[in-house]
C-alpha cells in the first residue's frame, strides 16, 4: 500500500520531504508533481524500482529514461555538453524540456539507449519537486506517469494512489498537475531534434 504525502505547494512541509527522501533512499518507487505532469520516480541504481516503472507503462528497453536534476552543476555529471549545446541547455532551464545527451559513465548502461548510449536530462520548475532533489541530493530516475492505452497523464494525487496502490511505495501531492508532458529535444546528434512537442516552447528550438 502506497503511503500518501500531502505537500504544500509553495512552502514545502520539511519533514515530509525528510521522510519522502529517506524511503527513496531505501528502495522506494513514488509518484510526484511536476512542471509538467505527474511522473514515476526512483534513485539511481535502483534497479527493481526501474523494473517495476517498465511493468508499470509497458516500456521496451528503447524507452528512455530521465534523469531529473536540482540543477545544471548536477545535471553535467551524467551528460556530455559542449558549448554550444550549453547555451541552448542553460537558456531553458529550469523548465519543461527533457534533453536528450550523450551519457557517461556516472550513468548506468540500462538507463541509456541501447545504442546510441544517451540519457534523457531534465530541470524542472517546480518547488516540491526542487526541495525533494535538494534533500535527497541526487538526480532522481523519472518517467512520466502516463499509463498503457491512455491518452493523457494522471493529474491528480488521489486518484494515483487509488489506481496504483499496489505497485507504488509512495504518493506525493501537491495539488493538481499539468496533462502536457516535456517537450523533449534530441541534442545527442549535435544539432537539436524535437522529438516531442510537450509544455515547454518548441519554437527556440527549431
Amino acid at each position: 500500500m502506497a503511503k500518501y504525502f500531502d505537500v504544500h505547494p509553495q512552502t514545502p512541509q520539511s519533514r515530509i520531504i525528510g521522510t519522502v527522501a529517506d524511503s527513496l533512499r531505501a528502495g522506494a518507487l513514488i509518484a510526484y508533481p511536476t512542471d509538467s505532469c505527474f511522473a514515476l520516480g526512483c534513485r539511481l541504481g535502483n534497479h527493481d524500482a526501474l523494473e517495476r516503472i517498465r511493468s508499470i507503462r509497458s516500456l521496451d528497453d528503447r524507452h528512455h529514461f530521465t534523469l531529473v536534476c536540482k540543477d545544471f552543476a548536477q545535471l553535467g555529471q551524467f551528460v556530455h555538453v559542449d558549448n554550444d549545446v550549453f547555451r541552448a541547455v542553460k537558456a531553458s532551464t529550469p523548465g519543461s524540456y527533457t534533453f536528450i545527451l550523450p551519457a557517461t559513465k556516472e550513468v548506468p548502461r540500462r538507463l541509456m539507449h541501447p545504442k546510441k548510449k544517451t540519457v534523457g536530462v531534465r530541470i524542472p520548475d517546480h518547488v516540491v519537486t526542487q526541495a525533494l532533489l535538494a534533500e535527497l541530493g541526487e538526480p532522481l530516475v523519472s518517467s512520466t506517469l502516463l499509463l498503457p492505452g491512455e491518452p493523457e497523464p494522471l493529474t491528480q494525487g488521489w486518484e494515483i494512489k487509488d489506481r496504483l496502490d499496489h505497485v507504488l511505495d509512495a504518493v506525493v501531492d501537491s495539488g493538481d498537475c499539468g496533462t502536457e508532458p516535456t517537450t523533449v529535444v534530441d541534442f545527442s546528434g549535435g544539432e537539436p531534434e524535437i522529438v516531442r512537442h510537450g509544455a515547454g516552447d518548441a519554437t527556440r528550438f527549431e
